[in-house]
Parts: C-alpha cells; sequence; structure tokens
C-alpha cells in the first residue's frame, strides 16, 4: 500500500508541474518538485532527488519563498550521501534565506549535525549551545524542535567525551519526546543512548535498541531499524544474536531492492511524462507544419512574382548607383589632376616662363651668349614641362612596369642630385595587383617630388625588397628632413591615404637635419 501511495503521489507532483508549466505558474512548478524530490529522499533516491531539485532552480528568483526549502533538501541529499562539505554549503545558503530567529533553527541544527558526523565537535556544540541559550526554542509549540535540539548537543557532549553532562542532556531530550509523544523522535534517543551504554551497560544499551527496534518497525522507518539491529547483535545477548543478524540481512537486501525499485520507477514515470510531452509537442508542431505548407503554397507564387520584380528593380538601381558613382569618382579625378597641374604650372613654369620672357626683353639675342642663355632656359622650361606631363598620365602596369619605375626615379638625377636604386628587378610585379603597382607608382612619385621641392638632399637611395606575401620599399635621403608634425602640412598625408587603401603599412622616420625616412610594406 505505501509503495501504491508514493508512486501515486509522485506521478501526480509530475502530471501537476507539467501542467504548471504550461501556463506558466513558477510558484507551483517549483513546489511540485519539491515535493518530488522529498519522496525521493523518503526512498532512499538521494541522486535522483538531486536533479529533481536542480530542474526547480530556473523558476526560482531572488527571495522566493522555496529558496531555503530547495537548499535545505540539497543539504539533506548531500549528507546522506556523505558529502558533507557541500550539505554545509547548502545548509548555509538555507540559512541566508531565513528571515527570523525560529526558521533558522532547522539549518543550524542540521549543520550541527553534519559536524557530528566530521567529528566536529566543538563546532557542533557551539552552533547547539547558540540555539538553547537564544531561548527561540522555549515556545510550547516548538518543543520537538528543542528536544532535537538538545539530543544532538547531548550526544556531540558524549562524543567528545563529556559522557556525563552528554547523559544528562541525552536522557531529559528523551523524557521531553515522551512527555509530547514524540514517537519518532523517541527512536533517534533510544539509538543515542543506546550507544552511549554499549560499553558501559550493555543490558541498558540492548533495552533501548529494542525500544528503537521496535518504534522503527511500526513506522516503517528502515535505517532506523538497521542500526538498531546493529547495537542488538554487538551487544551479544543469548541466542537472539543470530536472529537479530539474520533480520538485519533479510531487511538490509530487501530495502536496496526496494529503493532501486523506487528509483527505477521514479525516473520511468519522468521519462514517460517526457515521452508523451515530447510526442504531443511533435504532434503539434507536425499540425504547425503542415498548415505552413498549405500557407507557403498559397503565397508562394506572389512572392516569387513580388521577389522577381522587386530583384529587377534593385539590380536596375544598383546599376544606376554604380554608373553614376564612377561618373562621380572619374569626374573627381579630373578635378584633383586639373588643380594639380594648375598648380605645377603656376608654382613651377609661370616664373620661369616670366624670366625667360623678361630676358627677351632686356637682352640683345644678336650675341651667342645670350642665345645661349636663352636655348638652355626654354631648355629648362621644356624639361619641366614633360615631368607634369609624366606625373599626370596614366601608368603602365603591364610588362614594362618596373622599367618605367626605374625610369621614372632615375629622372631625378640631376648634378646636385644622386638617385640610387637597387633590386627592383628582384621583385616579381607580375604577382601584384595592378591597383597596388600604381600605388606605389604615386608614392614613389610623390616622396620624389617631396625631396626634390623640400630636401635638398644630395643623396637618395630606394630599396626595394620581395617577401613570400608582400612587397618591401625602403627610402633614404640626407636632405635636411623635418619635424613629424609638419608631414601632412608637406603633403605625405596623400601617401599614407593610397598605402592604407590597398592594406599596406607607411612608416615616417624624420628629424630636422637628420635627413628623412620611409619604411612601405604592401601585401601581395
Amino acid at each position: 500500500m505505501e509503495e501504491k501511495n508514493f508512486n501515486t503521489a509522485f506521478y501526480n507532483f509530475n502530471k501537476s508541474k507539467i501542467i504548471f508549466e504550461k501556463i506558466k505558474d513558477s510558484a507551483n512548478i517549483v513546489y511540485s518538485l519539491i515535493q518530488m524530490a522529498s519522496i525521493q529522499q523518503i526512498n532512499g533516491d538521494y541522486y535522483g532527488s538531486k536533479e529533481t531539485l536542480t530542474e526547480a532552480l530556473p523558476y526560482i528568483r531572488k527571495k522566493n519563498i522555496y529558496n531555503a526549502s530547495i537548499n535545505n533538501s540539497f543539504g539533506i541529499a548531500d549528507k546522506e550521501l556523505s558529502l558533507y562539505s557541500d550539505a554545509i554549503y547548502y545548509y548555509e545558503e538555507a540559512l541566508k534565506d531565513c528571515t527570523d530567529s525560529i526558521s533558522k533553527q532547522g539549518p543550524l541544527n542540521n549543520i550541527a549535525v553534519v559536524y557530528i558526523k566530521q567529528k566536529k565537535y566543538n563546532k557542533a556544540i557551539h552552533i547547539l549551545e547558540g540555539i538553547i541559550n537564544t531561548k527561540a526554542l522555549d515556545n510550547q509549540s516548538l518543543k520537538n524542535n528543542k528536544a532535537r535540539v538538545l539530543d544532538n548537543l547531548g550526544y556531540a557532549y558524549f562524543k567528545k567525551g563529556f559522557t556525563e553532562k552528554g547523559l544528562v542532556l541525552m536522557t531529559d531530550s528523551f523524557k521531553l519526546r515522551n512527555q509530547i509523544d514524540d514517537t519518532y523522535g523517541a527512536i533517534e534517543s533510544n539509538l543515542h543512548l543506546a550507544e552511549y551504554y554499549i560499553k558501559t551497560d550493555p543490558k541498558k544499551s540492548n533495552q533501548h535498541s529494542l525500544e528503537a527496534y521496535k518504534t522503527a518497525t511500526k513506522l516503517n522507518s528502515i535505517d532506523e531499524r538497521l542500526k538498531a539491529l546493529q547495537f542488538l547483535i554487538s551487544n551479544d545477548f543469548s541466542n537472539q544474536n543470530v536472529s537479530y543478524a539474520q533480520k538485519y540481512i533479510t531487511i538490509n537486501d530487501s530495502i536496496i531492492k526496494i529503493r532501486n525499485n523506487y528509483k527505477n520507477k521514479f525516473a520511468k514515470i519522468k521519462y514517460d511524462s517526457k515521452k508523451e510531452k515530447d510526442e504531443n509537442q511533435k504532434l503539434r508542431l507536425e499540425q504547425a507544419e503542415n498548415l505552413l505548407a498549405l500557407q507557403k503554397a498559397k503565397y508562394q507564387r506572389i512572392f516569387f512574382i513580388t521577389g522577381i520584380v522587386s530583384l529587377f528593380f534593385l539590380l536596375a538601381y544598383l546599376k544606376k548607383r554604380y554608373e553614376n558613382r564612377n561618373r562621380i569618382d572619374k569626374i573627381k579625378t579630373a578635378y584633383d589632376t586639373e588643380t594639380r597641374i594648375a598648380k605645377d604650372i603656376h608654382d613651377e613654369l609661370a616664373n620661369d616662363v616670366f624670366h625667360a620672357i623678361t630676358y627677351t626683353q632686356t637682352h640683345p639675342l644678336t650675341t651667342e651668349n645670350s642665345k645661349e642663355t636663352l636655348l638652355q632656359k626654354l631648355n629648362h622650361i621644356y624639361i619641366r614641362v614633360r615631368g607634369i606631363s609624366r606625373e599626370n598620365s596614366s601608368i603602365d602596369t603591364g610588362s614594362y612596369y618596373s622599367v618605367n619605375l626605374k625610369e621614372m626615379l632615375s629622372t631625378y638625377n640631376s648634378s646636385n642630385t644622386n638617385v640610387i636604386i637597387t633590386n627592383i628587378e628582384k621583385v616579381n610585379w607580375d604577382s601584384i595587383e595592378d591597383e597596388k603597382k600604381v600605388t606605389i607608382y604615386r608614392v614613389l612619385q610623390e616622396l620624389m617630388v617631396n625631396m626634390k621641392k623640400h630636401s635638398e638632399a644630395l643623396l637618395v637611395v630606394i630599396k626595394f625588397d620581395s617577401k613570400s606575401k608582400a612587397v618591401m620599399i625602403n627610402y633614404t635621403d640626407n636632405g635636411k628632413g623635418c619635424e613629424k608634425s609638419k608631414i601632412i602640412k608637406n603633403g605625405l598625408q596623400n601617401m599614407e591615404n593610397r598605402i592604407q587603401a590597398t592594406k599596406g603599412t607607411i612608416t615616417f622616420d624624420t628629424q630636422p637635419d637628420k635627413g628623412f625616412k620611409v619604411i612601405i610594406t604592401l601585401p601581395k
């Protein structure tokens, strides 16, 4: 009958939990799970109870009324599994959620019991004496709790070696339990007293053991029956010893089978309900999928036509946008080029042309010297015009790229400046993208123009180096250099933008009167 009641209760609490899940009633979900865990603990399924309690945790909010109960249940399970440190942790967590001195007595007493099992008797006595001294248990309705604390305190004193004091407290507890008819509590008192007398008065120990055994049998408290039988066997009274030993073996074997059976039944109830829940969910999912399939079939044509039309307009828009962007880029490029040419003509040619005109007006051209000087000025203007044309012309990125690049750099050789170019032929230019070739060309061109305008360098060295995944270019001149803060003002910011656009790096190193160094790295 008991087995049927436990199974039925567990099954019904599990069913109610599923119903509460559907209506999202978290408080009652937690309550159902706590009751299921309690049933599992009563029947020795401590690991199963911890799994059930863990299911409740996602539904717990801060300061929930069930926090203390859940932590206390975790503590009980770990105590029975001899995980004493974990048990104390959970009891202490339960203690944090107790709001008054009376509700704190349960977790405190449980912590003391664990300390006794760990043989930390001083700690247990400190806690239990504290409970007694607070007078919190003097209320008439709390005599059961007071008797339990007195019994545990007496047992702790006894185990520590204060046998007389321990006996007084355990005896007071036993008397109090008999007065208030605490039948279940009396079992524990009898067991403690039986252990106390086992060496000093075996007959008395046997009496308490028999009394504990009879009461435990009546209340179906299996663990207590086994413990009582252990004392009866060790007391070794007459031929009864064999009978007690046989009973112990029979009960122990039986309880192991029964508890294993309960574990399997509880697990099966959970499994069956989960399977049923999953099947219902699967059925609902299939129905939803069928409905969705019908809706898809109904609207598929509309979506398809809408998608095709939308795609057409999107492509048209992207094409138009691309054309406009290219047109704007071309206009901007042309404008930048025209601006640069105009600036170069104004800065570099205007004065030379003016000086040539002035020279013809102020010097007779009949002499050979005058003619020669004028021709030199005109040749200088011609060379300037060629330089401006070269700087703004398109760049051949084909097979003659390295030749053209070297030729461009060499044009900056003069009677005052010596330009040295090394290792340019060792770079596999065919493996480099055209966009990056243009970037290298323009950046080096800007460096050379900058050198010519500002540096006054006598020597320029440009060294190329090719790695497996990158091209490195080291530029060095022995010109007058400048402050790093003036680099942007000198127009070198444009170089940095070009290099960064190709995911490369450029580093400037310069100081006044200490030359100018640049390291360029571009990925291939």
